[in-house]
């Protein structure tokens, strides 16, 4: 079997942080390899250097496949877990709000333009004064790629429609129209439904049988059977071990929760709709204070409409029957007004929140509905702050910023942010996303103890029953944008 990468006694840094010191690995030709580990491991950070985005130090690095000035970036295409990898999508997608304008922009790029390079810049008014050149692919390639990556039906589709499952076929169709010689995915099968996840083995296995070496992070239970080798990482020397202090903490900021209300949802015959396509149809929902529903669906099944009508994210919330907080909707209540009494989670949260801010800034930021700190907090309120991040064992990254961090540690500096204002709703969307089972576990249990003792509402978003925390009693199914309600 031919050698395929030689890694030999190297080391690599991130940050002012040593991740892998006398580090050895060989790959051969014919292998798939799955890099699984805790979070911390440094998964990540090893599939960035393989890709040459981080350098070894000291040792060797070989890449037996190179031709005479090749690059790296050439032949091993990077396929990052929250898209930060592709400059294109991310500039396209912006903002995550931007999804519930999508159909209405005659600007947004399709599918077809973003994988052909025939993407007008945004803000373009005059189409004649954009000369985009040729496209990237010919006809002929598009169509192939896009059978194999099962993604045919959404050449037309807007960019910004796609869900999570759909976009992420999309980036692995542009990675393998480059026909590079590896493709390296980052955590791909994250927040995807159980569909869309059978949907990626499969893509995953035919990409393998067609020559492409796959190098792979991922769970211990999602590994394809396309896959080889596995590569098993240990928690790096000095990582920080999780501990919940729950108890004594929470009754500490056991302050009064705001009651003043009997609903904070209530839906009456909610329709949603983008041109001709409905996104929700006649959703009848009341979600009474002190209640904790789970709200589950594949992808693409409208949540991410649902939750931005309660979170005042949604324009059309105004043309429906809804009520928040006991208060419906356009009658002189403020976005902030409403924005205040939730605390809220999710991937487009994590995914686009400055990852040069601090933790101590971003938690503090909680209090001012913003994404930074603009204005000088009270003693009080430092306080408030410094509780949290006892709360949730994470006062050691207090001066540490986002992207030093582990994505588990960065998903709890997020949640005491969501916390730290004491809101009487709390909005949880895939909080566990990234996170491996000890992690998982731990922040479930978390979530739990908090809603019990602060007594908060809870509407918990997710793909996988054993997320779920047990004080969840009700559950809210959706299919297609209909709605099913049943007890748990």
């Amino acid at each position: 079997m031919q050698p395929f990468i030689t890694i030999q006694n190297v080391s690599v840094r991130k940050f002012e942080k040593i991740i892998f010191q006398h580090f050895n690995w060989n790959l051969h030709e014919g292998q798939h390899w799955a890099i699984i580990g805790p979070n911390g491991s440094g998964k990540s950070t090893l599939l960035e250097a393989l890709a040459g985005k981080i350098p070894f130090m000291g040792g060797a690095a070989t890449y037996h496949f190179l031709k005479d000035n090749e690059w790296i970036a050439d032949s091993l295409e990077l396929v990052t877990k929250d898209y930060s990898g592709n400059r294109i999508l991310q500039s396209a997608a912006q903002y995550y709000q931007q999804r519930f304008y999508a159909y209405d922009s005659e600007h947004s790029p399709t599918v077809w333009e973003f994988l052909t390079d025939q993407m007008k810049p945004i803000g373009t008014i005059d189409d004649a004064s954009v000369n985009l050149g040729l496209p990237k692919y010919t006809d002929d390639e598009i169509n192939q790629a896009a059978d194999i990556l099962k993604i045919s039906h959404l050449l037309s589709r807007k960019l910004m429609t796609l869900s999570n499952g759909e976009t992420r076929r999309v980036l692995l169709t542009r990675s393998f129209l480059k026909q590079p010689k590896a493709i390296l995915l980052d955590m791909p099968f994250v927040g995807l439904d159980v569909a869309s996840r059978q949907i990626l083995h499969t893509v995953l296995n035919h990409l393998a049988e067609a020559g492409t070496t796959i190098i792979i992070t991922t769970t211990s239970d999602e590994i394809p059977t396309c896959i080889t080798n596995t590569l098993t990482l240990s928690a790096i020397e000095g990582q920080e071990t999780p501990s919940i202090q729950a108890n004594a903490r929470i009754h500490a900021l056991s302050q009064q929760t705001d009651t003043n209300f009997e609903y904070a949802v209530k839906m009456r015959n909610v329709t949603i709709s983008y041109n001709d396509k409905k996104v929700l149809y006649n959703i009848n929902w009341e979600v009474k204070r002190g209640e904790r529903w789970a709200v589950l669906g594949p992808n693409g099944s409208g949540k991410s409409t649902l939750l931005s009508l309660i979170n005042a994210d949604n324009p059309q919330g105004y043309a429906n029957d809804i009520f928040l907080f006991d208060r419906k909707r356009g009658t002189g209540e403020s976005i902030w007004d409403i924005k205040s009494r939730i605390g809220f989670v999710s991937p487009e949260l994590h995914l686009y929140f400055p990852k040069q801010t601090k933790v101590y800034t971003t938690i503090i930021s909680g209090l001012f509905n913003t994404d930074g700190l603009y204005r000088t907090p009270t003693p009080e309120q430092q306080a408030l702050v410094d509780d949290y991040m006892h709360l949730l064992n994470i006062s050691h990254l207090s001066q540490k910023k986002l992207e030093e961090i582990s994505t588990g540690e960065q998903r709890e500096v997020l949640l005491a942010r969501a916390l730290v204002r004491n809101p009487p709703l709390l909005i949880l969307d895939e909080p566990c996303q990234s996170l491996d089972t000890s992690r998982m576990k731990q922040f479930r249990d978390l979530v739990n103890e908090i809603c019990l003792r602060l007594n908060k509402t809870l509407l918990y978003v997710t793909h996988y029953d054993e997320e779920i925390p047990s004080c969840v009693t009700q559950i809210l199914s959706l299919n297609a944008g209909h709605a099913t309600i049943t007890s748990r």
